[in-house]
């Protein structure tokens, strides 16, 4: 395959991603922004170092289902993220979470996941800001928990630098399990130094560099929020600790956490 094939394909991958996702994401902002800032005290530092133009990951903590709206609701630009596919299984938000912003990804990886993979890679050769959650999942405990390294590899073979975030009081908004986020309460967005990743892009295709990026991110994140950081993945610390009842034998391949499947500097532990 020429190199003008391979150009014309992606060019092709980001137009494709630009008709799908993200389309009504302006004019959703213009028609939603006042309303969120009316039902909200949102506080904003920081955003001079999300870049005006070009690519950027943007690497946000996770605490609650509402991160996903404030994020984009504080940027100019359009922002796209990755989802769990299951919030499409919902006529209702089939269509809508798309138009929005979100690229569904089915967290069984491999080929299931391969799709958002080459989206999310489009979006930022691109141009366009790209956000995921380096924590895979949200957390329960309000604590920090351990990055996947998917962020960082996207990162590294695209030459996007990593804008590291860190969102607090989206919790008490909307705690877990919460459906309807609770109005009239305080919600900050920080954005810290983007980290830029020329030093590493050598090395594509190495999982230390990917491990030790990903470290320098959530230790930018931990210093922005001032969380409790946990040495271990998010979905370990809140998996069951009983095996559910087997209701048959039919084998599933396993879920696996959104940067995982898009797949150093120490931290503190402040436990």
């Amino acid at each position: 395959m020429s190199i003008e094939t391979i150009e014309r394909d992606r060019a092709d991958d980001r137009a494709a991603a630009n008709r799908t996702y993200g389309r009504h994401q302006r004019l959703a902002k213009r028609l939603l922004n006042p309303v969120f800032r009316l039902l909200f005290r949102i506080e904003v530092n920081g955003v001079e170092h999300v870049p005006t133009t070009g690519p950027a990951v943007l690497c946000p903590n996770h605490l609650a289902a509402i991160d996903s709206f404030l994020l984009p609701s504080v940027l100019d630009r359009p922002v796209l993220y990755v989802g769990k596919a299951e919030y499409l299984d919902d006529w209702r938000t089939r269509w809508l979470f798309p138009a929005l912003g979100m690229i569904p990804i089915d967290r069984r990886g491999g080929e299931h996941s391969k799709g958002a993979l080459d989206v999310a890679r489009s979006v930022l050769e691109g141009g366009g800001l790209f956000a995921i959650y380096p924590e895979g999942t949200r957390s329960r405990s309000g604590k920090l928990y351990r990055g996947h390294t998917g962020a960082a590899r996207l990162a590294i073979e695209t030459g996007a630098p990593i804008v590291p975030v860190g969102l607090l009081g989206t919790a008490e908004v909307q705690p877990v399990d919460a459906v309807v986020p609770r109005p009239f309460k305080p919600m900050t967005v920080t954005f810290g130094p983007p980290i830029p990743v020329e030093r590493y892009r050598s090395r594509i295709g190495d999982h230390t560099v990917y491990r030790e990026l990903i470290d320098e991110v959530m230790f930018e994140i931990q210093r922005l929020t001032g969380q409790e950081y946990v040495p271990r993945y998010a979905q370990d610390d809140q998996r069951p600790t009983a095996p559910p009842t087997e209701i048959d034998s039919t084998p599933t391949l396993p879920r696996r956490s959104s940067t995982e499947v898009l797949v150093s500097r120490p931290l503190v532990s402040t436990g």
